[in-house]
């Protein structure tokens, strides 16, 4: 009994004395935090890491962020919260509220860049054990160039026992980077040769600053080998990276123009009034997340179908008003839905007023996909282009597995015929309008995701509309996809080297000369009517 007393009485001793000595190197490292010399803070900082303190990371990300002050009368360490022309303290260690001050009466704790990369190198260390293997790979990329002798030792040890390859890569990266700066010629090339076709750009970074200074022809010849391949690598997945966002403007093209495919291949209406439908989409969604502010992620998943009803509606309004009266006169139809498209846009500016309005992007469209260092695919225009593709395949379901797709499609390749066979191509017209004025506001709410709404926002799409329109085929959908994405990444590849406006002028002008030669487009319609 004894025995077991004395025992839990060293327990406690023992556990007393880890406390002890974690506040006093916690004290003493907040006296040195209050020292003008940067030394002093480094000595602090290396203190607070050592310390084992359940604060210490909440206590180096406020250093590291600019939020850790100090009360100047009694160097008390807190943090602040601006309000006005006073700081709200509060005790960085207990929480304790200490009130308003003027600013005057507190001072940052400031810092330089060399203890921003100290700073970064102990909160790395010490997520270095963290069960979640992303954040101990993220750890170990945050030692990358700033590791200290002591932290590659750890990493050594630490290496024979990860679990996690990617892990286990980036740690292998991290002391490859340190043994570059080693004197010895032996390690200098082990370390290029695992640093052979890394992507980060500190590891090129380092390389092309070292073959400024190195002497030995051997470890320059493996360090150009080296620099070469990597950047032939970053090349190419810039050539992705430009591929994806050619495929991202690509989709919102397509999306634009699949409904004019559908209203200009079916009813020859050239429908100036279609970017507005698209407007009208985007503001359905404005509308739709002011009335659910508290649930964006389900207000775009409502914004939807209610941007399709809407904008439907509004399609045949226009069309059982206006449009109807004009079939077989395309100039005044041209003339009728410009018009139209004014009305439109001068009623939202009364509604709404001319000024833009930004929709919130839900969590879930937020962020990048990170494929490596020199490759991030944006959620927002990832999701886009699915969506953009989902759209695609429900059209195309509706226009080959329906009564309607079947009605449209008989009307679209001969008009009398159908009317001839009893199908009521006026009940076609209007519900072939509604669907694609419908599509056009399934487009707005797509484009309301990557940039403002307002008035105009249709206006900066009619052009490029009714040029995928055109080169894709007039009233044929999978031409109009096809269209869409090529021109889009087109577009992109030739922006680097012309510009932008430039880049749009030499696809007008590529689609000028194809059209001489293939009038109906890539992939023409076919039936008595569309030969005619």
């Amino acid at each position: 009994m004894r025995s077991i007393v004395l025992l839990m009485f060293m327990v406690l001793s023992l556990l007393a004395n880890v406390t002890l000595a974690s506040t006093t190197d916690r004290d003493q490292a907040f006296g040195l935090l209050t020292s003008k010399k940067f030394d002093d803070k480094a000595r602090a900082i290396s203190l607070l890491a050592d310390s084992g303190d359940a604060k210490t990371v909440e206590l180096l990300n406020a250093i590291l962020d600019g939020s850790l002050y100090y009360r100047k009368k009694d160097k008390r360490i807190v943090t602040v919260e601006k309000q006005g022309s006073k700081l709200l303290l509060t005790d960085a260690l207990t929480g304790e509220d200490l009130g308003k001050v003027s600013k005057r009466k507190a001072k940052k704790i400031g810092i330089n860049n060399k203890l921003r990369i100290q700073l970064k190198a102990a909160l790395a260390s010490m997520k270095l054990n963290d069960p979640d293997p992303a954040e101990r790979l993220k750890a170990v990329e945050g030692l990358i160039g700033t590791a200290t002798p002591a932290m590659l030792q750890r990493l050594v040890k630490i290496a024979d026992s990860e679990t996690d390859a990617a892990v286990k890569s980036a740690i292998d990266i991290v002391i490859a980077f340190a043994g570059l700066d080693s004197d010895k010629v032996q390690t200098q090339l082990d370390a290029i040769a695992e640093l052979d076709g890394q992507l980060n750009p500190l590891v090129v970074n380092k390389l092309r600053q070292m073959r400024e200074t190195v002497q030995d022809k051997t470890v320059l010849a493996a360090m150009d080998k080296t620099i070469d391949k990597i950047e032939e690598r970053a090349k190419w997945f810039g050539y992705l990276e430009t591929m994806f966002f050619g495929l991202s403007l690509g989709s919102i093209l397509a999306l634009a123009a699949i409904g004019l495919a559908i209203t200009f291949g079916v009813m020859g209406v050239i429908n100036m009034a279609h970017g507005e439908l698209i407007m009208i989409g985007a503001y359905t969604t404005y509308v739709i997340q002011l009335m659910m502010p508290q649930h964006i992620g389900w207000s775009i998943a409502l914004s939807i179908p209610a941007a399709f009803i809407v904008s439907a509606l509004v399609g045949i309004a226009i069309e059982r008003g206006v449009i109807r009266f004009l079939y077989g006169r395309p100039l005044e139809t041209l003339l009728a839905t410009f018009g139209i498209s004014l009305v439109l846009q001068q009623a939202v500016r009364s509604i709404f007023s001319p000024l833009n309005r930004s929709v919130q992007t839900p969590e879930w469209m937020s962020g990048s996909l990170q494929v490596n260092s020199l490759l991030s695919i944006t959620y927002n225009r990832l999701y886009i282009f699915l969506f953009c593709l989902i759209v695609f395949a429900l059209l195309y379901l509706v226009m080959k597995k329906t009564s309607l797709g079947l009605h449209v499609r008989a009307v679209s390749q001969n008009r009398n015929m159908a009317r001839a066979m009893g199908i009521k191509s006026e009940w076609v017209d209007a519900m072939t309008f509604g669907l694609g004025s419908g599509i056009a506001g399934v487009a707005g709410v797509a484009l309301s995701q990557i940039t403002n709404v307002g008035p105009n926002l249709g206006q900066a799409y009619i052009v490029d509309s009714f040029m995928v329109v055109v080169f894709g085929g007039v009233g044929n959908l999978f031409g109009t996809l096809i269209s869409g994405l090529s021109l889009g990444v087109v577009g992109k590849f030739l922006e680097p080297v012309t510009g932008a406006v430039l880049a749009k002028i030499l696809v007008l002008i590529f689609i000028i000369l194809f059209i001489q030669k293939r009038p109906r487009g890539l992939f023409p319609q076919k039936g008595r009517a569309a030969e005619s």
